[in-house]
């Protein structure tokens, strides 16, 4: 999964729709609406739109704003990055924001396009080590898809989850799952995990774990030794570390060795 490159035709068009998706969630917003904490600690939805840009900015070679920052959901060197940009940009009013975000989105396309086969398969330093040009660029959807439900969360708002882009997007939900497994849920040698993901972007995922290391398999060799089941709105969130098993109760269900599945839901939270 994660050594195919992803088609740049596919990508460049999702990235399209998904930066479209986000300026009419945002659209018309009045200023109070701007500054409504969004699902991340720290951030409004002002301060969300603001990260995307700053991030493509960054891909379009634009220096780093030299500002000082500081916060308690800074915890990291990429985390100062990322707030370097938001805080350059807190000042403008949303619907500059807005502005700024659609002038950068343009200049991204149009870089896109320009793009040789070349350098959308060349490695590339990524969030998760060296990987395609284009294997980045899908990751850089993802970031924005999850970015539009942190908005949408705080908001109050539903949009829709599914789709191509979601189907796309979703597919950097997947690797790192086994390590969820075995290092998260200590499921032992032999355990066979389901995961049944109804809503938006349906799908039945499997994990088998043999010699301490768990991996994503077509079917499973056995029955399950538990089945996880719910929707994959939640789902998305638990791997995306936005809210917890506990804050759910009844949201999900598991079937066969429920111990495992109580430690697995708690433990699907990871960081890109």
């Amino acid at each position: 999964m994660t050594d195919t490159v992803p088609d740049r035709a596919d990508i460049a068009a999702a990235l399209s729709g998904q930066w479209d998706a986000l300026a009419r969630l945002v659209d018309g917003l009045d200023e109070p609406g701007w500054r409504t904490p969004s699902a991340l600690p720290g951030w409004t939805v002002f301060d969300v739109i603001a990260h995307v840009i700053g991030v493509e900015a960054m891909l379009l070679g634009e220096p780093t704003p030299d500002v000082e920052v500081a916060g308690e959901h800074i915890h990291n060197d990429i985390g100062a990055l990322n707030e370097k940009w938001i805080e350059s940009l807190r000042p403008l009013r949303g619907a500059q924001l807005l502005e700024r975000f659609g002038d950068v989105t343009g200049r991204r396309l149009k870089a896109l396009a320009e793009t040789s086969p070349e350098m959308w398969a060349q490695e590339v330093p990524t969030p998760v080590g060296m990987a395609p040009y284009g294997r980045f660029m899908r990751i850089r959807l993802f970031d924005c898809w999850m970015h539009e439900h942190d908005i949408a969360d705080g908001l109050g708002v539903t949009v829709d989850e599914g789709g191509s882009r979601g189907e796309t997007a979703y597919e950097e939900l997947l690797p790192g799952l086994g390590k969820a497994v075995v290092k998260g849920a200590a499921a032992p040698d032999g355990s066979r995990v389901t995961f049944e993901l109804t809503g938006p972007v349906a799908r039945e995922l499997h994990v088998e774990v043999a010699a301490g290391r768990a991996a994503l398999v077509e079917a499973l060799s056995g029955p399950a030794t538990v089945v996880v089941t719910m929707d994959s709105r939640l789902f998305a969130r638990l791997r995306g570390g936005r809210t917890t098993a506990d804050a759910h109760p009844g949201e999900f269900t598991l079937t066969g060795d429920t111990e495992l599945g109580n430690r697995l839901v708690r433990s699907l939270a990871f960081t890109i």
